[in-house]
């Protein structure tokens, strides 16, 4: 083939894939004609590259397409993730100022699940053990003056004594490095000169803000993942261009871009330098993508619920803008960077079911993942896990998949029975207990970011994802009181769908405390003018035209005395007094919001402004979701036959019909008692429910009997 021809028949196809602890959703887009093409194939924990690049090759084989068609590719990948909930830390070192050795040891006095729980806690081994940490000379002030001169010496004593322990992997947090990095950068230059096969994070790249215990923490979690992450996505990069990339042109690349915790996307070489950034890499592609979807079917406060294999991720949407903090944790790590807000709860399909030493039954957080995964999987399994007992209760069908994975029921009830003996319970009352505990575990998450946030969760629908998602959709609207519950077309696939719809963000961020009787507003601009062209200069590296880039201003809030902030925004044009007025208006309205009260108009509470923010947006082109030609009422076109359904285990099974939701059609109505099966997903709709198609071919269901009733 000609180069000429080559180009002329050449598709633009964008691929988002989400790598899951079971399967590895994938979704393509053709950017010509707006077609999007879902599918799933397992993952693989042995090496998740080997699922990455199963899935590229079975949407391209679905579409009629070769590698040379592919025009970029979004990941949404758990690597970091991963390494930081199952704590495989390899060996760091630390390196901070003079004085500040034991930092990781005092860490903060709060201890998880309150004081009560002060007797029985015992504090977890450090990130970085003290006799891996180093100290150095020299210190700024909060203001970056320097106080003492840095230590030349005593760096490169520390730099050639980590060379000879092999420690390879370094964090260094100077104190107030976010006022002036000097130092740090100096010290990152030393380590370079002495030991120039360490992985080196500085926090002033890193975090730039002040809080040295944060600071210090994710700096190191920046650096403890860094090498992992390299690893994974320069294998991915490599095997992309070498077999995606088509036999026609193998020195053609492939775009290809990580999704970040904070809602955007960034090339893989520059994740590679920032891998701290996608630590909820996944959880926030689902996010996004529901947020997108709900928005599109007319809601603008949205409870996400994402149900994979081992765990479920709930986040609230407003008005289209999944929320974000920077007080994220991943496992047992604080990390401050921007985050959408994600709540994880051990609740997934393969979350297995046990009894506790004082007998009573407890489901989560132990998964059994995707090998060997739950009884009814047939690989090996040993425990009863969520998925079994949905299948016994026949609320999804014997196969996963369209079939192309069966499930053996017979191992499930085997499994399950001797638990429900142990527990002295019939089987139902077994399966159905573990379904109940399961639904109230992702209650009390969605409960956690929307009445502790100042949000009243009955104003909120649910949008229900993932492979699980949407099996206690029933239960949840009960239990919270939910408006309802959408369910997307292709529900499985969402979060992979989100890393389609997703920005180029970068996020940048200086400590700059003052209060707002005091704040000076020339340097407000210059600080803020300093981070605009640090985005943009990002921004540029990104491929996108200065007249496309985009950029939001934030700035974080309290009382004089306060602990912590409120994030507000920061509205465009110059930062005058009226425009800090109207920051400080924002901040009092957010805080009654939060909390209940705020001090407007009292001169005795002082406002102080302490970070400022600025997010560069490359913007790029969103799929269209296409309404779908209306149906004419008769749903007996999607019948596929009725099955037996426990529910409830007092009313024991009960006769379900059951309907393909492919040959659903808009304006469609079936009522519960029904199951809506399809291939990556199902719906079970309980006795009193009702489930709608809405235009763009999403499930709305609503309970339309009061229980009991």
């Amino acid at each position: 083939m000609t180069p000429a021809a080559h180009t002329i028949s050449r598709r633009r196809i964008r691929i988002g894939i989400d790598t899951g602890g079971t399967f590895t959703d994938v979704v393509a887009l053709d950017e010509d004609t707006g077609d999007l093409i879902t599918t799933k194939t397992p993952s693989t924990p042995s090496d998740p590259a080997d699922g990455f690049m199963n899935g590229v090759a079975k949407v391209l084989g679905l579409m009629g397409c070769t590698g040379a068609d592919v025009s970029a590719v979004v990941h949404g990948t758990t690597v970091a993730t991963n390494q930081l909930l199952e704590d495989k830390i390899d060996r760091l070192g630390f390196i901070t100022t003079e004085g500040y050795e034991f930092i990781l040891e005092i860490a903060r006095q709060a201890v998880p699940d309150g004081y009560g729980n002060s007797y029985f806690w015992v504090k977890p081994e450090r990130i970085v053990p003290v006799d891996r940490v180093r100290p150095i000379g020299g210190r700024m002030d909060y203001q970056g003056n320097e106080v003492r001169p840095f230590d030349e010496a005593g760096a490169r004593e520390t730099a050639r004594w980590f060379r000879d322990q092999g420690i390879n992997t370094l964090g260094v947090c100077l104190l107030h490095a976010y006022a002036n990095p000097a130092h740090e950068q100096r010290m990152r230059g030393i380590l370079r000169e002495e030991h120039p096969d360490a992985v080196v994070s500085i926090s002033s790249e890193v975090l730039r803000e002040y809080r040295e215990y944060e600071r210090s923490m994710t700096t190191l979690v920046d650096a403890a993942v860094k090498p992992r992450v390299a690893r994974y996505v320069g294998g991915i990069k490599e095997r992309l261009d070498g077999s995606v990339g088509g036999d026609e042109d193998r020195s053609r690349r492939i775009p290809f871009a990580i999704m970040k915790s904070n809602g955007g996307i960034l090339s893989a070489e520059g994740v590679v330098h920032q891998p701290i950034t996608t630590v909820l890499s996944g959880p926030a592609a689902g996010a996004l993508g529901a947020a997108l979807i709900g928005q599109t079917a007319g809601f603008n406060k949205i409870l996400t619920c994402d149900g994979g294999g081992t765990s479920t991720d709930v986040s609230v949407v407003l008005d289209g803008e999944p929320t974000l903090t920077t007080e994220g944790t991943v496992g047992r790590f604080p990390s401050k960077i921007p985050m959408i807000d994600v709540v994880t709860v051990g609740a997934g399909g393969g979350s297995i079911a046990w009894i506790s030493p004082e007998g009573t039954l407890k489901v989560g957080p132990r998964s059994a993942g995707a090998d060997p995964g739950p009884l009814c999987y047939g690989k090996g399994g040993t425990e009863p896990t969520i998925t079994d007992a949905h299948v016994l209760l026949g609320r999804i069908p014997p196969h996963l998949l369209g079939g192309e994975i069966p499930l053996d029921v017979a191992a499930a009830r085997q499994g399950l029975s001797k638990l429900a003996d142990d527990l002295g319970l019939t089987l139902e009352q077994c399966a159905t207990g573990i379904l109940e505990i399961s639904a109230w575990n992702q209650a009390n998450a969605l409960r956690q970011i929307t009445v502790k946030r100042g949000l009243d969760v009955r104003d909120f629908v649910m949008a229900t994802f993932g492979g699980s998602g949407s099996l206690l959709l029933c239960r949840l609207i009960d239990i919270l009181g939910l408006a309802g519950v959408i369910v997307p077309r292709d529900p499985g696939n969402v979060s992979a769908f989100g890393l389609l719809t997703v920005d180029v963000r970068c996020d940048y961020v200086q400590t700059a405390v003052c209060r707002h009787t005091e704040l000076d507003h020339d340097r407000l601009a210059d600080i803020f003018a300093e981070l605009t062209a640090r985005a943009a200069e990002a921004l540029d590296k990104e491929d996108f035209a200065r007249a496309e880039q985009r950029y939001a201003r934030t700035a974080d809030l309290r009382y004089f005395g306060q602990a912590f902030e409120v994030r507000v925004p920061v509205p465009d044009g110059p930062p005058d007094a009226a425009l800090a007025d109207a920051v400080a208006d924002a901040f009092h309205d957010a805080h009654r919001q939060l909390y209940g009260y705020d001090f407007r108009g009292d001169p005795s509470q002082a406002v102080e402004w302490v970070n400022l923010r600025v997010t560069g947006i490359g913007p790029i082109r969103r799929p269209a979701l296409r309404e779908l030609p209306e149906g004419d009422g008769d749903v007996s076109r999607a019948l596929s036959g009725v099955r037996p359904v426990c529910f409830d285990a007092a009313d024991g099974y009960v006769d379900a019909t059951v309907y393909r939701r492919a040959a659903l059609a808009p304006g469609d109505v079936v009522q519960g008692p029904t199951i809506i099966e399809e291939f990556g997903s199902t719906i079970p709709v309980h006795p009193g429910f009702t489930a709608r198609i809405d235009a763009h071919g999403n499930v709305l269901v609503t309970r339309h009997e009061q229980k009991g009733a």
